[in-house]
């Protein structure tokens, strides 16, 4: 095997060994681009032939083995989980479709150190590495797992500074440390002594300065007392037996009984998973519910109790109020079915969130317009698509207290942007719903457990996490796991959770390295459209 491959085959390795969960491993992030460097860089400089398609294939093997490695967890589930083929097809797309971006981030980056100077280059792929997965995070193909500044969800005692940052800091960071070594490596026969030094110095600083700027942060964070005791309940059903097989008066009583075991008389908030109420419901008529009536109920016990849950929920209109009602025939209205979470409380108020954040062909179709004629395909395999409404802002949901939770329900917890948007409309603390069942005993579920915890220092705020299996529990303001479920265990946890109400500067000022990450991909990207187009024409 070429030296080259062998090279692109090692920076897979190293990504994969440093992703979450694999324990301890996450500054491998910070070489883990070298060895694609050093491949790209021997065909650039050799005399090679087609030399863009060599480069295009070098970092589309790793890219795609790292990333077909860390979330395998996804395909392994589809099968089973979606609810027809051409539902199945079109989720895929997203998650293969993150390694051809992460590829032609780095294509732009071997064209453009063709026609420019290396740190130029250099620049250029920060800011088209960054574009690309500001783009995979907002697009309606999204799927942000795999942006780089996740990987540090397992030590996240390095990146305290994402309170400021959020995770594109985290991508910044690996990647200029990345480009750093590799300059130091490029030029090392070439360069004099204080050209090296120079680089040796600013790698020293730009790898070391973080993580002791992170350490101080992390040693010296304390949070101010403001507790509130909070239930999380993992009822640990079967994902594939909850809709129908198993009745949803059943579900109720164990979410209830489990939350029994655990409620004390100051318990504020008893939180159930994604879809813990299987029953498609009517928001208008929610308070005629019996499950509605059950959970009023059970909070009797509990004078200050509030119960915020999943749950599958409709609206009917008139007309077609929105992109995602559809018309039904039977009771001539259109209708809009939701995964939404509920608040339910003492008293008449009922308060709901609609999940936002869809799941590309499993809740929404991607782009609705240009696709609208695959709805009856969906729609005939028994899919959501068309189906599944979504709200445009984060909500809060308060208690009868006054406390105010941001929920999030699954796949919405990946995205820092969303939930910071929550607290600063006044949440103060994060009540994740979720239902990871689906992906089995895999890494999924501990991933998706690990990056709630840069949630938490981004916002400093605890995070309450309910799963309907695998994995539960409580993460505070540092980010440090203070309990956990075990998976496939049915069990409920309780915590005094500190409140807090400050707003980090993540918070009050959002993805603003992502913002200028774009920026620069549209100059460079314009910069090297211009400097082909003289090559071409001979200027």
């Amino acid at each position: 095997m070429q030296k080259k491959y062998r090279l692109a085959l090692s920076s897979a390795l190293l990504l994969w060994l440093a992703w979450p969960p694999i324990p301890y491993t996450s500054v491998l992030l910070l070489v883990a681009l070298v060895p694609l460097l050093l491949a790209a860089e021997t065909v650039i400089t050799g005399s090679d032939t087609r030399k863009g398609k060599k480069i295009f294939l070098l970092a589309g093997i790793t890219f795609l083995l790292w990333n077909s490695a860390s979330i395998y967890w996804v395909y392994n589930s589809l099968a089973s989980a979606m609810p027809g083929y051409v539902a199945a097809m079109v989720s895929v797309i997203p998650y293969g479709l993150g390694a051809v971006l992460m590829t032609l981030a780095f294509w732009l980056y071997a064209q453009l150190r063709k026609v420019t100077t290396t740190w130029f280059s250099y620049l250029g792929l920060i800011s088209f590495w960054i574009g690309y997965e500001y783009l995979h995070q907002e697009w309606d193909l999204c799927f942000p797992w795999m942006n780089l500044g996740n990987g540090f969800a397992t030590t996240h005692q390095l990146v305290q500074w994402y309170e400021y940052t959020g995770v594109y800091g985290g991508t910044l960071w690996i990647l200029v440390v990345n480009l750093l070594v590799f300059e130091r490596i490029r030029v090392s026969k070439t360069a004099d002594e204080t050209t090296k030094r120079r680089l040796s110095l600013s790698l020293a600083a730009a790898a070391g300065i973080p993580v002791l700027w992170s350490l101080v942060i992390f040693g010296g964070y304390k949070e101010r007392p403001d507790p509130a005791n909070v239930v999380v309940v993992q009822p640990n059903i079967d994902p594939y037996n909850k809709f129908g097989d198993l009745p949803v008066a059943a579900q109720v009583e164990t979410l209830t009984r489990l939350s029994d075991s655990v409620g004390q008389v100051n318990t504020e908030f008893f939180i159930w998973p994604e879809t813990a109420i299987a029953s498609y419901t009517n928001e208008e008529f929610i308070r005629t519910s019996p499950y509605f009536l059950t959970a009023q109920n059970f909070l009797q016990k509990y004078k200050n109790g509030s119960l915020l849950t999943g749950i599958e929920s409709y609206a009917l209109y008139d007309s077609a109020k929105t992109p995602s009602a559809r018309y039904r025939e039977d009771i001539n209205k259109y209708l809009d079915a939701f995964n939404a979470a509920v608040l339910i409380e003492n008293s008449a108020k009922v308060q709901f969130y609609h999940k936002s954040k869809l799941v590309p062909g499993v809740e929404s179709l991607p782009f609705p317009n240009t696709l609208s004629f695959m709805k009856p395909l969906f729609e005939e395999f028994g899919g959501s698509t068309g189906g599944y409404g979504r709200q445009q802002e984060p909500s809060v949901l308060y208690a009868q207290s006054g406390i105010g939770a941001a929920p999030v329900i699954c796949y919405e917890s990946v995205w820092g942007d969303w939930v910071r948007k929550g607290v600063k409309k006044g949440a103060q603390f994060i009540a994740i719903v979720t239902n990871d069942g689906w992906w089995g005993n895999t890494s999924g579920k501990d991933q998706h457990f690990d990056y709630a915890k840069l949630r938490a220092i981004e916002t400093r705020r605890w995070v309450a996490r309910s799963a309907n299996t695998g994995i539960s529990g409580f993460i505070n303001q540092r980010g440090d796991v203070v309990s956990r479920s075990k998976w496939w265990v049915a069990t409920a946890l309780k915590a005094d959770i500190n409140l807090n109400e400050d707003l980090t500067f993540y918070v009050k000022h959002g993805d603003f390295i992502a913002l200028a990450g774009c920026f620069g991909c549209g100059v460079f990207g314009t910069m090297l459209l211009f400097c082909l187009f003289r090559r071409k024409k001979g200027v």
